[in-house]
């Protein structure tokens, strides 16, 4: 029987997409500066809570409810933030590009990311405009998150959430980010660039 690759799973949001500062910068613009002067008659203030130090958005962004959260998020930006974000790194995608090429006769690469609704296609985009040249894209939401886990043996990720939290069966590879920093992890990278060798120190490849 022929051997099956190894299927590493690469996460979109805190490992290429630099998701949380294109949020800041969004919230800043439309909810910050366009509601400045303006008398609210229930006094509420829009404001962020620095430093971004946690993956929870409530804790650095206050908005009425969860409904308005989800509402700037998935209905009224979404292209603004998921697609128009920067990439975590300079030369994020040409390092992933090189790191696919150079083992892609090894290893089955997939990107993974959990998205909601327009979050989808704004992602496509994103993912596009830097030029990823994987085969294959997952998405995947709390509810559906065990068919991602299905698909992939190894996931390169920054969520503190996924990294706490695992079969175990699969490996994890944390990308260090400013709001992950305080998750203890064994296996660490702070570049993609250092993905490579990180799968060959594990003899995964």
């Amino acid at each position: 029987m022929e051997k099956q690759n190894l299927r590493v799973g690469i996460d979109v949001n805190g490992v290429l997409r630099d998701t949380i500062t294109k949020i800041e910068q969004t919230y800043q613009k439309f909810m910050i500066d366009k509601t400045e002067g303006i008398e609210d008659e229930d006094d509420f203030e829009y404001k962020i809570t620095q430093p971004i130090n946690t993956s929870n958005l409530k804790n650095h962004f206050s908005f009425r409810n969860d409904e308005e959260l989800f509402s700037f998020l998935y209905e009224e930006f979404p292209m603004e933030i998921f697609g128009h974000a920067p990439s975590r790194e300079y030369s994020t995608f040409n390092d992933l590009n090189d790191i696919y090429l150079n083992l892609r006769d090894e290893i089955d690469f997939i990107i993974v990311s959990n998205e909601i609704g327009k979050s989808k296609p704004a992602t496509l985009f994103f993912l596009s405009k830097f030029g990823c040249q994987f085969e294959k894209v997952k998405f995947y939401s709390d509810y559906t998150i065990n068919s991602m886990w299905g698909e992939i043996d190894v996931l390169l990720t920054a969520n503190p959430t996924l990294l706490l939290n695992y079969p175990k069966d699969k490996l994890v590879i944390k990308y260090q980010t400013e709001y992950n920093i305080d998750t203890p992890f064994d296996n660490t990278i702070n570049t993609i660039k250092e993905l490579d060798a990180k799968l060959k120190t594990l003899e995964l490849c």
